[in-house]
């Protein structure tokens, strides 16, 4: 019986996105079925890895991928793949002849993310399939070995997607995900968090007009539960790992990472930071596609960055320091770069006019998230035991 293979995705360039970003809100239509949100696996695999590129008369026979007992399905014709390596497939496909192709959930620069049914375990799945590219690939392997790690730890799957099973597919890493259909995708740090349940209560927007409310237009949407799910563990390296690279998106990207100073796991707390504050807002902290103007917007927002870190900043972001001081604005680009750094508010201020409640913790809390130094930066389980977290906040609905 035929079988072939599938791939997996790191993260390459995530910059380019636009300056803003629609507000987050739970005031939105569903999404229809055939496309809900898109979110992804992890797990243990039982097949081959970075084998090169098959062709379609190279195909191979995996017996675990093939239920006892069901009718034989074969897949379809050996397609090609897109431009990009994409896999090219139609709604009722067969993946092997255990998985039936139900929707496409998503896509992003790894591959996409189909619903498939399971006829094994009778069951709906969410199937990761990798570009055709050995850079996606390799970083596909690596999540599924952080995937299995995690679930070897973490047995509950409480904070992590978990993993079924992997294979590889007409050169694709696929990876199989369990999925209850009800896993929805949010835009926090874009694709990497989702929330666990779709069940929501709508509340009135006070802020129309009364009699608006009587159709029914202006009632925002808000979860029922907070628990989310981590995804996407293809960038993950581990700390005895070369650290010399570029990482995060840059909307997210930590001062060390830009500076050229190596990075460990403080650059993930930043991150954190920037994601609470775009839940408060509504937008990203730091929209920007530029180094020297991404320096800029955090002295704009946090205050003026440390002498020492500028000052053994790398050979490649030497030119945005000058006289131990950040090259601003002299060497901004243009005057809209300016425009966009002078427009930003001061954390402080910024929270204030989000947040009528537990505003003095939350501020607190991303000052400790947001500190330039990671030495000094908190630790994930400091943050965990801050007031914002501990304290017995009264909240409005």
């Amino acid at each position: 019986m035929e079988m072939e293979c599938l791939t997996e995705f790191p993260h390459t360039h995530m910059d380019r996105r636009p300056r803003k970003r629609p507000r987050l809100a739970w005031d939105v239509p569903q999404a229809p079925k055939a496309q809900p949100g898109m979110f992804f696996g992890q797990e243990i695999g039982n097949m081959t890895s970075l084998a090169p590129s098959r062709t379609p008369s190279d195909h191979s026979t995996i017996s675990s991928l093939f239920v006892k007992g069901v009718a034989r399905n074969g897949s379809p014709p050996w397609r090609d793949d897109d431009k990009d390596g994409h896999f090219i497939f139609a709604l009722g496909d067969n993946l092997t002849s255990r998985y039936k192709i139900h929707s496409k959930m998503g896509e992003g620069t790894f591959g996409q993310v189909l619903e498939c049914w399971d006829r094994e375990r009778k069951e709906m799945v969410a199937i990761k399939i990798v570009r055709s590219i050995k850079k996606y690939r390799e970083a596909a392997m690596i999540e599924i070995e952080v995937l299995q790690q995690l679930g070897k730890h973490d047995k509950s799957g409480s904070r992590c997607v978990q993993i079924r099973n992997w294979f590889d597919y007409r050169n694709h890493i696929c990876i199989v995900i369990m999925h209850d259909l009800r896993l929805i995708h949010t835009d926090m740090k874009p694709e990497n968090i989702l929330l666990v349940s779709s069940e929501y209560v709508k509340i009135p927007e006070y802020k129309v007009p009364s009699r608006s409310l009587k159709d029914g237009s202006y009632f925002k949407r808000l979860p029922k539960s907070s628990a989310i799910k981590v995804i996407d563990f293809g960038s993950t390296t581990y700390e005895h790992q070369d650290h010399s690279y570029i990482v995060s998106t840059r909307h997210y990207r930590a001062p060390e990472v830009i500076l050229g100073l190596g990075w460990s796991y403080p650059c993930d707390i930043w991150s954190v930071g920037c994601i609470l504050v775009e839940l408060c807002s509504g937008e990203a902290l730091f929209q920007t596609h530029e180094n020297l103007e991404h320096l800029a917007m955090m002295e704009r927002v946090l205050g003026p960055l440390p002498q020492h870190m500028l000052k053994r900043a790398g050979r490649h972001a030497e030119k945005y320091v000058r006289r131990g001081i950040l090259d601003w604005p002299e060497g901004a680009t243009s005057r809209e770069s300016i425009k966009a750094v002078l427009k930003l508010p001061r954390l402080q201020n910024l929270v204030m006019q989000h947040v009528d409640h537990s505003a003095g913790d939350l501020i607190d809390l991303l000052q400790g998230l947001l500190k330039y130094d990671p030495l000094v930066r908190l630790t994930a389980r400091e943050a965990l035991r801050h007031p914002f977290f501990t304290r017995d906040h009264y909240r409005r609905y």
